[in-house]
Protein backbone atom coordinates (compact mmCIF):
# COMPACT_ATOMS: atom_id res chain seq x y z
CA UNK A 1 0.00 0.00 0.00
CA UNK A 2 1.61 3.27 -0.96
CA UNK A 3 1.35 6.45 1.16
CA UNK A 4 -0.59 9.39 -0.50
CA UNK A 5 -0.28 12.80 0.68
CA UNK A 6 -2.92 14.41 1.67
CA UNK A 7 -3.46 17.87 -0.39
CA UNK A 8 -6.66 20.19 0.98
CA UNK A 9 -6.70 22.46 -2.21
CA UNK A 10 -7.38 18.93 -4.34
CA UNK A 11 -10.80 19.50 -4.53
CA UNK A 12 -10.26 23.49 -4.75
CA UNK A 13 -8.52 22.86 -8.26
CA UNK A 14 -10.57 20.43 -9.45
CA UNK A 15 -13.75 23.00 -9.05
CA UNK A 16 -11.31 25.40 -11.18
CA UNK A 17 -10.62 23.26 -13.88
CA UNK A 18 -14.59 22.39 -14.10
CA UNK A 19 -15.41 26.08 -14.15
CA UNK A 20 -12.84 26.73 -16.81
CA UNK A 21 -13.87 23.73 -18.67
CA UNK A 22 -17.30 24.97 -18.74
CA UNK A 23 -16.74 28.99 -19.83
CA UNK A 24 -14.18 27.80 -22.40
CA UNK A 25 -16.46 25.34 -24.43
CA UNK A 26 -19.98 27.75 -23.82
CA UNK A 27 -18.46 30.91 -24.86
CA UNK A 28 -17.77 29.68 -28.21
CA UNK A 29 -21.10 28.87 -29.00
CA UNK A 30 -22.80 32.36 -27.57
CA UNK A 31 -20.17 34.10 -30.10
CA UNK A 32 -21.19 34.89 -33.85
CA UNK A 33 -19.46 35.31 -36.73
CA UNK A 34 -18.40 38.78 -36.00
CA UNK A 35 -17.31 37.44 -32.18
CA UNK A 36 -20.29 39.63 -30.86
CA UNK A 37 -22.44 38.18 -27.95
CA UNK A 38 -26.17 37.79 -29.11
CA UNK A 39 -29.07 38.05 -27.00
CA UNK A 40 -27.23 39.75 -24.21
CA UNK A 41 -28.92 42.62 -24.21
CA UNK A 42 -32.06 44.42 -22.67
CA UNK A 43 -32.51 48.11 -22.81
CA UNK A 44 -32.49 49.81 -19.26
CA UNK A 45 -36.21 50.86 -17.85
CA UNK A 46 -37.19 53.18 -15.45
CA UNK A 47 -40.97 53.09 -14.10
CA UNK A 48 -42.19 55.97 -11.78
CA UNK A 49 -45.65 56.74 -11.23
CA UNK A 50 -47.42 60.11 -10.01
CA UNK A 51 -51.46 61.04 -9.07
CA UNK A 52 -52.24 60.85 -12.87
CA UNK A 53 -49.98 58.23 -14.42
CA UNK A 54 -47.70 55.28 -14.70
CA UNK A 55 -44.42 56.35 -16.46
CA UNK A 56 -42.21 53.81 -18.46
CA UNK A 57 -39.14 55.08 -19.88
CA UNK A 58 -36.98 52.70 -21.72
CA UNK A 59 -33.22 53.56 -23.42
CA UNK A 60 -33.09 52.17 -26.63
CA UNK A 61 -30.29 53.96 -28.33
CA UNK A 62 -29.30 54.00 -32.21
CA UNK A 63 -32.52 52.05 -32.40
CA UNK A 64 -34.96 53.35 -35.04
CA UNK A 65 -38.75 53.05 -34.87
CA UNK A 66 -39.48 50.11 -36.77
CA UNK A 67 -37.06 47.94 -34.95
CA UNK A 68 -38.76 47.28 -31.72
CA UNK A 69 -42.69 46.53 -30.88
CA UNK A 70 -44.36 47.60 -27.67
CA UNK A 71 -47.88 46.06 -27.43
CA UNK A 72 -50.39 45.85 -24.10
CA UNK A 73 -52.30 42.11 -23.67
CA UNK A 74 -53.70 41.56 -20.33
CA UNK A 75 -52.22 44.11 -18.22
CA UNK A 76 -49.02 42.96 -19.20
CA UNK A 77 -46.96 45.58 -21.84
CA UNK A 78 -44.09 44.35 -23.97
CA UNK A 79 -41.51 45.82 -25.00
CA UNK A 80 -39.52 43.63 -27.61
CA UNK A 81 -36.90 44.48 -30.69
CA UNK A 82 -33.32 43.69 -32.19
CA UNK A 83 -30.40 45.56 -32.08
CA UNK A 84 -28.12 44.71 -35.06
CA UNK A 85 -24.77 44.82 -35.57
CA UNK A 86 -23.79 46.88 -38.53
CA UNK A 87 -20.14 46.11 -40.09
CA UNK A 88 -19.49 49.44 -42.01
CA UNK A 89 -17.61 47.30 -44.52
CA UNK A 90 -15.74 44.58 -45.04
CA UNK A 91 -11.99 46.08 -44.45
CA UNK A 92 -12.83 47.16 -41.08
CA UNK A 93 -11.38 45.45 -38.44
CA UNK A 94 -12.76 46.22 -35.17
CA UNK A 95 -10.10 45.98 -32.08
CA UNK A 96 -12.58 45.79 -29.72
CA UNK A 97 -16.54 45.94 -29.53
CA UNK A 98 -18.14 46.68 -25.96
CA UNK A 99 -21.83 47.53 -26.53
CA UNK A 100 -23.99 44.59 -26.81
CA UNK A 101 -26.29 43.58 -29.62
CA UNK A 102 -29.29 41.12 -30.13
CA UNK A 103 -32.98 40.72 -29.84
CA UNK A 104 -34.56 41.67 -26.74
CA UNK A 105 -37.91 41.44 -24.92
CA UNK A 106 -38.89 43.13 -21.86
CA UNK A 107 -42.84 42.75 -19.93
CA UNK A 108 -44.16 44.07 -17.03
CA UNK A 109 -47.37 43.53 -15.15
CA UNK A 110 -49.68 46.61 -15.01
CA UNK A 111 -51.54 47.29 -11.72
CA UNK A 112 -55.47 47.43 -12.47
CA UNK A 113 -55.68 51.03 -11.79
CA UNK A 114 -53.97 51.10 -15.38
CA UNK A 115 -56.58 52.54 -18.37
CA UNK A 116 -55.04 50.37 -20.92
CA UNK A 117 -56.98 52.16 -24.02
CA UNK A 118 -55.83 55.44 -23.54
CA UNK A 119 -51.77 54.58 -23.41
CA UNK A 120 -49.73 56.66 -25.69
CA UNK A 121 -45.81 56.50 -26.55
CA UNK A 122 -43.46 58.78 -27.94
CA UNK A 123 -39.46 57.36 -29.07
CA UNK A 124 -37.20 60.27 -29.03
CA UNK A 125 -33.40 61.07 -29.14
CA UNK A 126 -33.15 57.19 -27.98
CA UNK A 127 -35.68 57.08 -25.12
CA UNK A 128 -38.94 55.58 -25.48
CA UNK A 129 -41.65 57.29 -23.26
CA UNK A 130 -45.00 55.22 -22.56
CA UNK A 131 -47.66 57.25 -20.30
CA UNK A 132 -50.25 55.29 -18.80
CA UNK A 133 -53.23 56.92 -17.67
CA UNK A 134 -55.07 56.14 -13.74
CA UNK A 135 -58.89 55.31 -14.06
CA UNK A 136 -60.40 57.77 -12.48
CA UNK A 137 -62.33 55.94 -9.42
CA UNK A 138 -58.62 55.35 -7.97
CA UNK A 139 -57.49 58.91 -7.85
CA UNK A 140 -57.11 60.39 -4.49
CA UNK A 141 -59.98 62.34 -3.81
CA UNK A 142 -60.79 65.60 -1.13
CA UNK A 143 -63.85 64.70 1.36
CA UNK A 144 -65.16 67.95 3.31
CA UNK A 145 -66.21 66.57 6.51
CA UNK A 146 -68.20 69.06 8.83
CA UNK A 147 -68.73 69.74 12.34
CA UNK A 148 -71.64 69.09 14.55
CA UNK A 149 -73.61 71.75 13.62
CA UNK A 150 -73.42 70.75 9.72
CA UNK A 151 -72.00 74.21 8.81
CA UNK A 152 -68.74 73.91 6.83
CA UNK A 153 -67.18 76.37 8.33
CA UNK A 154 -64.27 75.30 9.63
CA UNK A 155 -64.34 71.95 8.59
CA UNK A 156 -61.36 69.77 7.90
CA UNK A 157 -60.97 67.84 4.71
CA UNK A 158 -59.72 64.40 4.68
CA UNK A 159 -57.90 62.75 1.80
CA UNK A 160 -59.28 59.32 1.02
CA UNK A 161 -57.84 57.20 -2.00
CA UNK A 162 -61.00 54.99 -3.56
CA UNK A 163 -60.47 51.41 -4.03
CA UNK A 164 -60.99 49.28 -6.65
CA UNK A 165 -64.32 47.56 -5.82
CA UNK A 166 -63.27 44.25 -6.61
CA UNK A 167 -60.30 44.94 -3.82
CA UNK A 168 -62.76 45.86 -1.72
CA UNK A 169 -65.11 42.64 -1.73
CA UNK A 170 -62.31 40.50 -1.84
CA UNK A 171 -60.98 41.62 1.77
CA UNK A 172 -64.46 41.85 3.30
CA UNK A 173 -64.96 38.03 1.62
CA UNK A 174 -61.22 37.29 3.63
CA UNK A 175 -62.57 38.85 6.65
CA UNK A 176 -65.78 37.05 7.21
CA UNK A 177 -64.01 33.68 6.44
CA UNK A 178 -65.13 32.79 3.13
Amino acid sequence: MSIVRYDPFRDLRSLQDEVNRLFSTNLSRTFGEEGIARGAWNPSVDIYENKDQIVLEAELPGMKREDFDLSIENNVITLRGERRFEKKEESDNYHRVERAYGSFARSFTLPQTVQADDVTAEYRNGVLRVTMPKREEVKARRIEVAGESGEAKGARTIEAKAENVNTENQKSKQASGS
